[in-house]
C-alpha cells in the first residue's frame, strides 16, 4: 500500500541522514574509526617486505651486556661507524641523537684534573683525546646520516639543512611553520655528516600514538627538513635536493583546498597526502633484516657468519637504533604495539624504493557517501516489497557487497575506502524501515484477517496478512488457471447413505483434495456439494500459476488412490482445467460477500470438467494450460467446441510427469496417437483406425486403462465415417450437446 511505502521510506533516510550529518560534520567521530578500519587492513594483508637494500643495526640488550650501558663511548660508536663503512655500508643512518658531549671523553677528564689543580702536559694535536671529534673524523670519512627532533621543547635552532628543496606549485604557509626548536646533535658532528633528517613521525590530531604517517618534508623556520628516510635515499642516490610538488603545481588543482600531492628525492617521486605526510604500509617486524650492534663491533670467527653481515651491510642503507628497554626509541604501529623506532624508518624507505603506496584520495568521503546513498535506495525500494527473511538477507547482502568491494579496493589497488558510512547507513535504513513496517503491519493484518476471514482458508489469510500489498481489493482482471472438481456418479454413490455417513464420506474426500491443492498454492473458491472450485495467481500472485496446477490435479489424483484403499466407497473423479483472463475479487453483496473468479475462463473450464464424463477420463484441460508448462506427459484428446462457445478449443488429458514423460513407449504412444488423429481430421478412416489399434496397444503397455473410453470413441467415429461417408463440410471438430 502506498501509506506503506511512504512510511518506511521516512523512516529509513531519516536514519539514513542522521548517519550522514554525524560523518560529514565530525559529530559522530567517524575519521577515528576510520582509522581502525585501516589499521584492520594492514593486519589482515600486511605489506611484504620488499628486500630493498636495507639493514637494521640494533644496539640491543645483547649488545649493552657485552660492551656496557648506553651511552657508549663515542669512540665505540666511531669504531662502529669505520667498521660498516669498511664492509661497504652504502649510507649510515644514525636514528640516535648526540645531543651532548661525551663525558667519557680523555680530554674532559683532563679538564676536570686541571680544575682540581693537576699540572698535565698535553700534545699539540688534542683531537684525538676527544671522543666527540674522533666520532666526527669517523662520520666524514663515510656518508652518514644523522638525525634531529624538530619540536619546540628543544633548546638550539635546527642546523641547516644539507640539500636545498624546489617546488612546483604553491605550498601552503600552514607548513610552514616558524620559530622552531630541535634537539639535535652536537654541531661538530651535524657538520661531518652527509646528510641530516628529521626523527619526527606524525601522530598528533590523532586518536592513539600509534605510527601511521611519516611527514617526509617538514617546514621549520623558512627551512624544509627531510625525514631521515628521505635523507637517506638522496645521499644514497647522489641527489642535491628534494622537490615539493603541491596540487596546483601538477595540474590536478580544481579550486579546492591548497595541498600537497607528492615529494621527489632522485629518481624516487613519493605521493603524500595535503600535509605531504606518507601513510605508512606496515611489514611483519620479523621481515627486515636485521643485525646485533655487537655482531659488527665483535664479529664472529665463523666465516660463514661472515659472510651474512658482509652480504647485509655491503652497497645497503643501514639504519643505526635500539631495541633496548629504557632507551626511549619504541613506537606503536597497526601491526605491533610496541617497535624499534628505526625499524619503521627502515619501513619507510623499503616502501618508497619499492612504490608501494597506500592512497585515500580527495574524493574517498565522496565515494563512500554515493555508495551509502545508492544502498539505502536499494535497500528502501526492496525493503516494502521482500518479506522480514528478504529484508534481512537484502540488508546483509549489501553489507557484505560493500565490505567486499571497499576489501578489494584495498587488497589489490591500496586504497583506502572506509565502509563504516556505508554499512551504518544500510543498518539505520534497515532498522528504521523494519521498525516502520512494524508499526503499520499489524494495522493492514487485523485488517486483512477481518475482511478475508469470511471467505478463504486460515493458510491464505495468514499469508495475505503477512504480505498485505499482493491483495487488490474489489475486482481486478488477472490471469488465471481454473479448476473444477466433480466425483464421478456422485448421486448413485450417496444412494442408501445416510446424511451423517454422506457427510462422513464427502469429508473424507474433500480433506485430502484440499489438501493437494492448498500444497500447492491454490485458493479454494468454494464447494458445491461433491464438487471443488479452485484457482491459482490470485490474490497472490503466482507466475507459474499453470505448472502449479498441473502438479496439484496430480497430486489429487494420487491423494484419491490412498483414499480409495482406505474406504469401501469407491470414487471415481473429474477434473477440468483451464487458463485464462478473469474478473477476480470481492463478489457478493454487502451482507454476504466471497472471493471468486467470473469469466470466460471459469466457464470454459467448468465445460471441460463435464467432458470428463464423456471421454472416460479423469482430467482434461485447455490448450492455454498446457502450453505455460513442463514436464508433464500429455495426450491431445479432442478438438471441441463446448456449450455455450462458439470457438473449438484443443483438449489434453495428463497422463503423469516425467517417469512417463521420458519412458520410450510414450514417445512412440504420442507419435501414433497424434497421427490417429490428424487422419480423423482429414477424414481418413482407414490409416486412422490402424493407428487407433496401434495406439491403444501401447496405451495397454503402459497400464494406461483410461484411454480405452478414448479408442472406443474414435473407434466408433470412424465406423460412422465408414457407413455414412465422409461430410463435405467435414472439420473434426466435435460439438458437445450438453454441459
Amino acid at each position: 500500500m502506498r501509506n506503506k511505502y511512504t512510511v518506511i521510506w521516512a523512516f529509513g533516510l531519516t536514519a539514513a541522514s542522521i548517519i550522514w550529518i554525524l560523518a560529514f560534520t565530525g559529530l559522530g567521530n567517524f575519521a577515528n574509526f576510520n582509522t581502525q578500519v585501516f589499521d584492520r587492513y594492514q593486519q589482515i594483508k600486511p605489506r611484504v617486505w620488499a628486500n630493498s637494500d636495507v639493514t637494521i643495526i640494533d644496539i640491543d640488550e645483547a649488545s649493552i651486556k657485552l660492551i656496557g650501558q648506553w651511552p657508549w663511548p663515542r669512540t665505540i660508536i666511531a669504531n662502529l661507524t669505520d667498521k660498516l663503512g669498511q664492509l661497504g655500508a652504502a649510507v649510515i643512518v644514525y636514528d640516535i641523537v648526540f645531543s651532548e658531549a661525551d663525558r667519557t671523553s680523555p680530554l674532559k677528564a683532563i679538564a676536570d684534573l686541571t680544575k682540581a689543580g693537576a699540572q698535565i702536559v698535553l700534545p699539540n694535536k688534542v683531537d684525538m683525546l676527544d671522543n666527540d671529534s674522533v666520532l666526527a673524523e669517523a662520520f666524514s670519512r663515510n656518508r652518514v646520516v644523522t638525525g634531529m627532533i624538530l619540536d619546540n621543547s628543544g633548546s638550539t635552532a635546527p642546523p641547516k639543512p644539507k640539500a636545498g628543496t624546489g617546488f612546483s606549485g604553491t605550498i601552503p604557509k600552514a607548513l610552514l611553520e616558524n620559530e622552531m626548536k630541535a634537539i639535535r646533535n652536537l654541531p661538530i658532528l651535524d657538520d661531518a655528516a652527509t646528510g641530516i633528517g628529521n626523527f619526527n613521525f606524525f601522530t598528533h590530531s590523532q586518536p592513539d600514538p600509534v605510527v601511521r604517517k611519516a611527514i617526509l618534508m617538514q617546514g621549520a623556520n623558512g627551512q624544509f627538513y627531510p625525514t631521515i628516510a628521505m635523507e637517506a635515499l638522496r645521499v644514497v642516490q647522489g641527489a642535491g635536493s628534494f622537490k615539493i610538488k603541491s596540487n596546483d603545481g601538477s595540474g590536478e588543482f580544481s579550486g579546492g583546498k591548497l595541498a600537497i600531492v607528492s615529494v621527489q628525492v632522485g629518481a624516487l617521486e613519493v605521493p603524500t597526502d595535503y600535509n605531504g605526510a606518507l601513510d605508512i604500509y606496515h611489514s611483519l617486524a620479523d621481515q627486515k633484516p636485521t643485525l646485533s650492534a655487537k655482531d659488527i663491533l665483535y664479529p664472529s670467527d665463523d666465516a660463514v657468519s661472515k659472510n651474512t653481515v658482509k652480504k647485509l651491510i655491503a652497497n645497503h642503507i643501514v639504519l643505526i637504533g635500539t631495541s633496548a628497554a629504557g632507551l626511549l626509541d619504541l613506537r606503536a604501529t597497526p601491526l605491533q604495539p610496541v617497535v624499534p623506532g628505526v625499524t619503521i624508518h627502515a619501513e619507510i624507505i623499503d616502501q618508497i624504493i619499492a612504490g608501494n603506496y597506500l592512497s585515500r584520495p580527495d574524493i574517498a568521503p565522496g565515494i563512500e557517501l554515493t555508495v551509502a546513498i545508492i544502498c539505502v535506495l536499494i535497500l528502501l525500494s526492496l525493503l516494502p516489497i521482500l518479506n522480514s527473511v528478504g529484508d534481512a538477507l537484502t540488508a546483509l547482502l549489501l553489507t557484505a557487497i560493500v565490505i567486499g568491494s571497499f576489501w578489494y579496493a584495498f587488497s589489490e589497488h591500496r586504497l583506502l575506502l572506509s565502509p563504516l558510512v556505508p554499512v551504518f547507513s544500510i543498518l539505520a535504513a534497515y532498522a528504521s524501515g523494519v521498525a516502520a513496517d512494524l508499526l503499520i503491519t499489524e494495522k493492514e493484518g487485523r485488517f486483512v484477517r477481518e475482511a478475508f476471514s469470511h471467505y478463504l482458508s486460515p493458510t491464505m489469510v495468514s499469508r495475505l496478512a503477512e504480505n498485505p500489498d499482493s491483495l487488490t481489493l474489489g475486482g481486478e482482471e488477472k490471469e488465471l488457471t481454473i479448476l473444477f472438481c466433480d466425483i464421478r456418479g456422485f448421486t448413485s454413490l450417496s444412494e442408501g447413505l445416510g446424511p451423517t455417513e454422506l457427510t462422513e464420506l464427502l469429508n473424507n474426500f474433500l480433506t485430502p483434495m484440499t489438501t493437494a491443492l492448498l500444497d500447492r498454492g491454490a485458493t479454494i473458491d468454494k464447494y458445491m456439494g461433491d464438487a471443488i472450485m479452485a484457482f491459482w495467481n490470485a490474490p497472490i500472485d503466482q507466475s507459474d500459476h499453470a505448472q502449479r496446477a498441473c502438479e496439484g490435479l496430480l497430486d489429487m489424483r494420487t491423494a484419491l488412490v490412498a483414499l480409495n484403499q482406505n474406504t469401501n466407497h469407491q470414487i471415481s473423479i473429474g477434473i477440468g482445467l483451464n487458463s485464462g483472463t478473469c474478473c477476480v475479487g470481492n463478489l457478493g453483496s454487502s451482507q454476504r460477500f466471497n472471493y471468486s473468479a467470473i469469466g470466460d475462463a471459469v466457464n470454459v473450464a467448468s465445460r471441460i470438467e463435464g467432458l470428463t464424463k464423456y471421454y472416460g477420463l479423469d482430467n482434461l484441460l485447455a490448450e492455454e494450460t498446457l502450453k505455460a508448462t513442463t514436464g508433464f506427459a500429455a495426450l491431445t484428446i479432442d478438438l471441441v467446441s463446448v456449450v455455450g462457445r462458439e470457438k473449438p478449443l484443443t483438449i489434453f488429458t495428463l497422463l503423469g510427469g516425467r517417469d512417463i514423460l521420458e519412458a520410450p513407449i510414450f514417445g512412440e504412444l504420442e507419435s501414433v496417437h497424434s497421427a490417429m488423429l490428424i487422419d480423423y481430421q482429414a477424414g481418413r478412416i482407414d490409416d486412422g483406425l490402424v493407428n487407433m489399434a496401434r495406439a491403444s496397444r501401447l496405451s495397454e503397455k503402459l497400464e494406461i486403462s483410461s484411454l480405452n473410453r478414448v479408442y472406443a470413441i474414435y473407434a466408433e467415429r470412424f465406423s460412422k465415417l465408414r457407413d455414412e461417408g465422409v461430410p463435405s463440410n467435414w472439420d473434426g471438430i466435435y460439438r458437445a450437446t450438453s454441459k
